[in-house]
């Protein structure tokens, strides 16, 4: 088979490969010199060769669809350089990520459907090839099922010593890096609460998707968030700041990390749900747990902590498991507030937006796992559904539901003011 090489897929690559290049230079962890370093992933016609500085242990393949993919895993790698040469190519697009201190990962965005054919590793180590066979759409998921594929290491290649770490580490989700903060609005008066309003997905994760419609949840997230923060800002009563305000991929700890540096009172993470059952309908608010509170909340759970590996490489690796400190005293404290809000969101906002019948519900959703800002993410309805993709897409259904988040909000902090003595004046 054959892959064509179009204006339009030139620039469709154009752009991929500016993300890959931004992605690179985010999450390289290489350094010169470190043996099994990539020296270059080089793509020529249907032909992939990656070369190391040094020899690698041994290495792996897997297809991935929904967008088709080729991952390898490196055994004895460090992430590198890519040289790509797209005339003709089967491939759109090179990536790379480090899964641990030992594996590297190299992601190949395909044009068409293909698989692995002829994988060899060179007698010394150093490089890896295999060829691109063009396939038909029912064998490619065919080899999607298969699962991994090994590459055999030459008989010459004899095994490294087992490295040992001698170091216990605690992780704490960081603020943000790498990340410009995002302007705040509003109030002028530093004492006025802080909310940031996070758009789900973005850039090359449109999240769930309405064929029918052609309705992207990254589109309708941020038209309401950018509602919610208008509606806000014309209040004047709270500071407002986005984690987007345009097309652009953030991976969760960035989201999460952004209300942190920028010290924000509640951080509310937009998104629309989706689900086989084209009937489900209406809006929902989740809470963190570390345990989910029902199947529909794991699978959502799921689905959204998905976000930062959607295309084969795991961009949010650094930020460790946070799961250490779901016992501190002050997420505990963040983790009532959450909850509390959730009630007051769906009593303030029912009259503008239709919820669910059990529209409080909990999961482990990395995105709300900041320990010291009260954090909920909100399902605004169902893109799947007819009647609210049709909604949340229009103006009128985004103007409804700010108003009634506004009013949720107002009335949060008015409380909190209430309780420090104050008052609830705008």
């Amino acid at each position: 088979m054959k892959f064509g090489w179009t204006a339009d897929r030139a620039a469709l690559h154009k752009r991929r490969m500016s993300l890959s290049f931004a992605l690179a230079s985010m999450i390289a962890l290489s350094a010169p010199g470190i043996a099994g370093g990539i020296a270059g992933v080089i793509v020529q016609d249907d032909r992939v060769v990656v070369r190391f500085d040094d020899r690698v242990n041994g290495a792996s393949a897997f297809l991935l669809d929904t967008p088709r993919r080729i991952a390898l895993d490196i055994d004895g790698a460090q992430v590198g350089r890519n040289q790509f040469a797209p005339g003709g190519s089967a491939v759109a697009a090179v990536r790379q990520g480090q899964l641990n201190d030992d594996t590297a990962r190299v992601v190949l965005d395909l044009v068409g459907p293909a698989t692995v054919g002829q994988p060899q590793i060179a007698a010394d180590g150093k490089s890896l090839s295999f060829a691109l066979q063009g396939v038909t759409d029912s064998r490619f998921r065919s080899e999607v099922g298969r699962g991994r594929m090994r590459f055999g290491a030459p008989a010459a290649m004899a095994a490294r010593p087992q490295k040992r770490l001698h170091s216990i580490t605690v992780p704490i989700p960081p603020s943000a890096r790498g990340v410009a903060l995002p302007p705040v609005e509003g109030s002028r008066d530093g004492a006025r609460p802080l909310v940031v309003i996070d758009a789900g997905h973005g850039g090359h994760d449109p999240g769930a998707v309405n064929k029918e419609q052609g309705k992207r949840e990254k589109d309708v997230t941020l038209a309401i968030a950018q509602a919610i923060r208008d509606q806000l800002v014309k209040s004047g009563r709270v500071r407002v700041a986005l984690t987007r305000d345009d097309d652009k991929y953030l991976i969760l700890q960035e989201r999460y990390g952004i209300a942190r540096k920028l010290g924000a009172d509640l951080f509310i993470s937009i998104h629309a749900d989706a689900a086989e059952n084209t009937q489900a309908q209406g809006a929902t608010v989740y809470t963190l747990s570390e345990t989910a509170s029902d199947r529909e909340a794991a699978r959502l759970a799921a689905r959204e902590n998905k976000a930062d590996i959607l295309n084969g490489v795991n961009l949010g690796g650094q930020s460790g498991d946070v799961s250490s400190i779901l016992i501190d005293l002050t997420q505990r404290e963040s983790l009532n507030i959450s909850a509390s809000f959730a009630r007051l969101l769906q009593r303030e906002a029912a009259p503008y937006v239709p919820f669910r019948s059990s529209y409080h519900r909990f999961a482990s959703l990395m995105v709300l796992k900041a320990p010291d800002t009260p954090s909920i993410l909100f399902e605004t309805g169902y893109i799947s559904n007819a009647d609210d993709a049709a909604f949340l897409s229009s103006r009128e259904g985004q103007s409804q539901i700010a108003r009634g988040v506004a009013r949720a909000i107002e009335v949060h902090f008015a409380r909190k003011l209430a309780m420090r003595g104050g008052t609830a004046g705008g």
